[in-house]
């Protein structure tokens, strides 16, 4: 695992190829009010770059990032998310970009694995692949300017697996048949994100 944190933009030419995998770190789970800490990015060779976003004197973040802006908005290149509704939303709320394409492996795992009902990614994670997890860092204060080494491979980790969870959900949905489905729903996943921002995070809006 190579790691590398950036402080307010990811570096001009990095490559991840036609795909990358993506998380963020707040400091809670509303986008319209808790701040964006961290974007995590993973290409499919287990290289990762977090792009940390620092407080200023007047304790306002700088999100200007262009160069994180331009690879997240890329049409050409699929973001891969677990759990992308709240991602998608923290993303276009701070950033003001709408990431699509998206494959999400929360939303590939409910489809295609019927059989359970762990669709987290530790869950994922040691089913799929025979790795396990620790969550020990989930809720850690990533607001701190200095972030701890223990930070850092927690917020690695939650990218790392990602491209690797994607090829074995892909063979899951191709051989019960479900790959439009899931395709279907993942498409849906910004306007959900949208509806969130707008007012109607805790609606069914498909509901009678």
């Amino acid at each position: 695992m190579n790691v590398e944190l950036h402080k307010g933009d990811l570096s001009s030419g990095v490559n991840f190829g036609d795909s990358v995998a993506v998380d963020t770190e707040t400091m809670g789970l509303n986008p319209l009010r808790d701040r964006l800490c961290l974007v995590q990015l993973s290409d499919s060779r287990g290289n990762c770059h977090i792009v940390q976003f620092i407080r200023s004197s007047a304790h306002e973040s700088n999100y200007t990032a262009p160069n994180l802006k331009a690879l997240l908005g890329n049409q050409n290149v699929v973001k891969l998310f677990h759990y992308a509704r709240f991602d998608v939303a923290t993303i276009a709320h701070h950033l003001g970009v709408w990431c699509e394409p998206i494959y999400c492996t929360k939303i590939a795992s409910k489809i295609a694995r019927t059989n359970s009902d762990s669709h987290g990614l530790k869950d994922l994670c040691k089913n799929l692949l025979g790795v396990e997890l620790s969550k020990r860092m989930q809720l850690s204060d990533w607001g701190n300017d200095i972030l701890t080494e223990e930070q850092i491979d927690y917020a690695a980790d939650d990218v790392l697996y990602l491209h690797s969870l994607r090829e074995k959900l892909d063979a899951l949905l191709l051989r019960e048949g479900r790959v439009d489905l899931a395709r279907f729903c993942m498409d849906f996943v910004p306007t959900r994100a949208r509806l969130d921002l707008e007012g109607w995070q805790g609606i069914d809006i498909l509901g009678h």
